[in-house]
């Protein structure tokens, strides 16, 4: 008589199983998330008591220390947001929606790794090695040391590896590939999270670089199990539509460098293209209107002039709306408040829309002055200061915060031609003078930034 095979319900976003099928999830909440699958039994032996590693303990201070080397990937960009390059050893995540330029971007960094005279091996469950080779041609990606081979199978793509040593290993998507010891679908949880820890046994072990494709879920959040995104060292998301021009490439955990650094992209016809300039690229299309400042960003080690855009209308709807591209809505409907609040602007009553040019996402509060400034002006229908960057952070009480590294935006601001920068008084009196050629003004609240700004009252 055949043995009953033993099954569980599993968690499809952060892996938690229970012997019974359930709609809300203990684990993180999520509703109708339970899978049922096949649970496969794990070799007694691999529970031996008193087993132990072939590394022995040893003293935290006994340990060596070295620079971790890095070899480039060929795009300054991905190695800016890889921290300096690729570690070996290494498991990188790549996520993004369809169509984005994950395969592409992969592709065309491997054929640059191999023309350096690393071998790169390719694997690819989603498309055959003829589709592989079809892309290849398009993107001038074409090496010697660029391996293809289309396999979905976790034992085969090892036995791959074994026999060829690569330095860099390609794997597109973790969602098509399976061990054949699991008795589930490809994509599976159980799946997904055994295939990942495989790939970084492997890793560590042979001392190759993984890169590791993900798929993401109509939210936009990865797909599968969220334990994916603690077993990788390095977790990057590809931002931006498919039809747009741009992409941005974010780390949202690397551990091996800085979270706080930025990638962007230009799509073209021979794939993605790295973008040095980014700052001349989003004003290049710059209109001089009411609601248009510019602010300062710092992204990691990398300044970033962006110009927000704001749109005050009256309306005769009851209530108005607030409506935020690339900026949190919520933070729009602070501001707004302050402005009512501190300054006696009339704003509550009218639409507001508020965009920021090129996509970038504001997250930093060194963006409020600017976003008060556009606001005001918009709804006075003002232009601000000619030539001007402003910068700063707005608190409740309408004083205005000093921002970190101010001096790095001020040298942007300048090296690209602006003559003006808006500052907190504390960031202010720290310059000493240091800018020739540049007009700064400082400001204590938010009604001296906006006489500044806009030298006539509103």
């Amino acid at each position: 008589m055949a043995k009953k095979k033993k099954t569980a319900y599993v968690c499809q976003e952060c892996g938690y199983d229970t012997p019974k099928w359930m709609g809300k999830c203990p684990g993180c909440g999520a509703w109708n998330t339970f899978v049922e699958e096949v649970v496969t039994p794990i070799a007694e032996e691999r529970h031996g008591v008193g087993a132990c590693s072939a590394e022995c303990p040893q003293p935290i201070g006994a340990i060596a220390v070295e620079d971790l080397p890095r070899f480039p990937t060929g795009s300054g960009e991905l190695d800016r947001v890889l921290g300096g390059g690729v570690i070996p050893g290494s498991m990188v995540l790549i996520v993004g929606d369809p169509g984005v330029g994950k395969s592409s971007l992969t592709l065309r960094i491997s054929a640059d790794i191999a023309h350096a005279g690393r071998c790169v091996l390719y694997v690819t469950g989603e498309e055959s090695a003829r589709q592989i080779r079809m892309r290849a041609d398009r993107l001038h990606a074409i090496a010697e040391d660029l391996l293809v081979v289309s396999e979905t199978n976790l034992d085969a793509i090892c036995g791959h590896v074994e026999r060829t040593q690569p330095a860099l290993l390609i794997i597109d998507s973790i969602q098509t590939m399976y061990r054949p010891d699991i008795e589930s679908a490809p994509g599976s949880v159980s799946q997904v999270r055994e295939c990942a820890m495989e790939l970084m046994r492997v890793a560590k072990t042979a001392g190759i670089a993984v890169f590791v494709i993900g798929h993401v879920t109509k939210e936009g959040s990865l797909a599968g199990p969220r334990v994916l995104e603690h077993i990788v060292d390095t977790v990057l998301y590809f931002e931006g539509e498919r039809n747009a021009e741009y992409r941005i490439l974010r780390a949202v955990k690397n551990r091996f460098g800085s979270t706080n650094e930025l990638g962007l992209f230009e799509m073209r016809d021979i794939g993605l293209v790295d973008v040095p300039d980014a700052s001349k690229l989003f004003l290049s299309e710059r209109a001089l209107e009411s609601g248009s400042v510019i602010v300062p960003t710092v992204e990691g080690t990398r300044p970033l002039l962006v110009e927000v855009q704001a749109l005050v209308a009256p309306t005769p709807y009851q209530p108005p709306r607030r409506t935020a591209d690339s900026v949190d809505v919520k933070r729009i409907q602070l501001l707004l408040a302050v402005l009512e609040k501190r300054v006696k602007l009339p704003i509550g009553g009218a639409d507001v829309y508020v965009k920021v040019a090129g996509g970038i996402r504001l997250d930093e509060p060194a963006a409020d002055l600017a976003l008060c400034v556009a606001m005001a002006s918009s709804f006075a229908g003002r232009l601000p200061r000619p030539q001007m960057a402003v910068c700063g952070e707005v608190g409740l009480s309408g004083e205005v915060r000093a921002v970190s590294q101010a001096e790095l935006r001020v040298a942007e601001a300048r090296r690209l031609g602006f003559r003006a920068v808006l500052l907190p008084m504390k960031n202010y009196r720290q310059m000493d003078g240091r800018y020739e050629g540049m007009q700064l003004f400082g400001a204590e609240n938010i009604s001296d930034a906006l006489k500044a700004a806009m030298p006539k009252n509103i």
